[in-house]
């Protein structure tokens, strides 16, 4: 491991965090990136996921070499967005996004895209893009007053965190679960072995 280069997390996210640790993985730096996350006219949410996950990288990987700490470092960096067809759905700020989005997903399919975009230190981009479906029950209108009440929606794609009470309401999942958390696993891993740590 002596070789292995220094890991940047693109992410201020505790949930990105503890699924890294959960492989075994301690990032050297975690450096939140703050991009404009809104989509461009007429994105189709796949390509937005893309985009997004590529820009954190290169912002990011910008203020660690400012910061004097980039020279080999590799930087990760994930985005998930929530889609309904081709509608993007918000990352809820409000309790009405939220149960907007509660409502829409209810009772029906959408998909959640997670893009992943690894550095490397001569800035060459390793992406991958995963689609994971998912199917929820039909929410009554007491279901989604009491997810509205614990808070978990805030600042959470669609309007959910699947880790948490909101687990209850998917009725299937086809793809991967570690994505909709926030970092596919299996990718993860697969992308920074390629560039040997």
């Amino acid at each position: 491991m002596a070789n292995r280069p220094e890991l940047i997390l693109a992410s201020a996210s505790p949930r990105r965090l503890a699924l890294l640790n959960q492989v075994g993985v301690e990032p050297d730096h975690l450096i939140p990136a703050h991009v404009d996350e809104t989509p461009e006219k007429g994105e189709l949410p796949r390509r937005l996921a893309q985009r997004l996950a590529h820009a954190k990288a290169v912002a990011v990987q910008k203020k660690a070499k400012q910061a004097g700490l980039a020279s080999g470092a590799v930087v990760l960096a994930a985005d998930t967005v929530v889609a309904v067809g081709r509608r993007v759905l918000p990352k809820a700020e409000t309790m009405d996004e939220a149960a907007g989005c509660l409502r829409l997903l209810s009772g029906r399919a959408h998909r959640v895209y997670t893009g992943l975009c690894l550095l490397t230190p001569s800035g060459q981009a390793r992406q991958r893009l995963v689609d994971t479906r998912i199917r929820f029950k039909r929410l009554s209108a007491k279901e989604i007053e009491s997810y509205l009440a614990s808070g978990e929606w805030s600042d959470k794609a669609g309007g959910y965190a699947i880790q948490g009470i909101a687990g209850s309401f998917v009725v299937k999942l086809s793809g991967s679960y570690s994505a909709v958390v926030g970092l596919p696993l299996y990718e993860t891993v697969a992308l920074l072995n390629g560039e040997g740590y």
